[in-house]
């Protein structure tokens, strides 16, 4: 069990000292990665980026994730071929979607952080953080997202995921660190003793005060 966010956040930064890190940075999936994320990029004196996910939902199914826009200097976009497949989608029915949801993501880049440029992972250690995992299909698009960017090395990390993700998680990043798999796995809400919602007020106030 963990307290808050933030001592989650230093459970994985002490887990995460002494490995062999090349001029580390740090991405947050926000909000709720946003807290952890800051006492790891505090600890690892590395800078603290976002890593925006924007979900692509089937047409006429929103809810269905046919694949996702993910942040980045070039944006990048994953699809699931299994749902394009299933329901006679081709990649240009989402071109329309695709624009909205880079609208989306400029805009609450806009409001978290500002006018700042994303932070380079060319030849870097990136960390990936949140404050845990579910299902894991946002990590999923944010680290397939990430191929591909010239990263030395691609390392998820979070406090606390079911076993069955993190064996699916696994082969799509470098290095995996979880300080907790509960079984059976619930929500990762209930391994916190306070887990409140993120607002956006806080997360751009946790970045500017970093």
């Amino acid at each position: 069990m963990f307290s808050t966010r933030e001592d989650a956040g230093e459970k994985l930064a002490e887990a995460l000292d002494g490995l062999d890190l090349t001029d580390p940075v740090v991405l947050a999936l926000p909000r709720g990665g946003v807290p952890v994320a800051i006492k790891v990029a505090e600890s690892l004196k590395a800078p603290l980026d976002l890593l925006l996910v924007r979900k692509l939902g089937a047409p006429g199914n929103p809810e269905l994730a046919a694949g996702a826009v993910v942040d980045g200097p070039a944006h990048q976009v994953v699809f699931n071929p299994e749902i394009l497949a299933a329901h006679r989608l081709t990649e240009a029915d989402f071109a329309s979607a695709i624009r909205e949801k880079l609208a989306e993501i400029a805009a609450r880049r806009e409001v978290w952080l500002a006018h700042r440029a994303p932070v380079p992972i060319s030849g870097r250690s990136v960390l990936v953080v949140d404050d845990g995992i579910a299902t894991g299909a946002t990590v999923r698009a944010a680290l397939k997202g990430l191929a591909g960017r010239g990263a030395r090395e691609i390392i998820l990390a979070v406090p606390v995921a079911p076993a069955d993700v993190q064996a699916a998680l696994a082969p799509l990043c470098d290095r995996l660190i979880c300080l907790e798999t509960p079984r059976p796995f619930y929500a990762v809400g209930a391994h916190f003793a306070a887990f409140p919602q993120v607002s956006d007020d806080e997360v751009t106030a946790l970045l500017a005060a970093h």
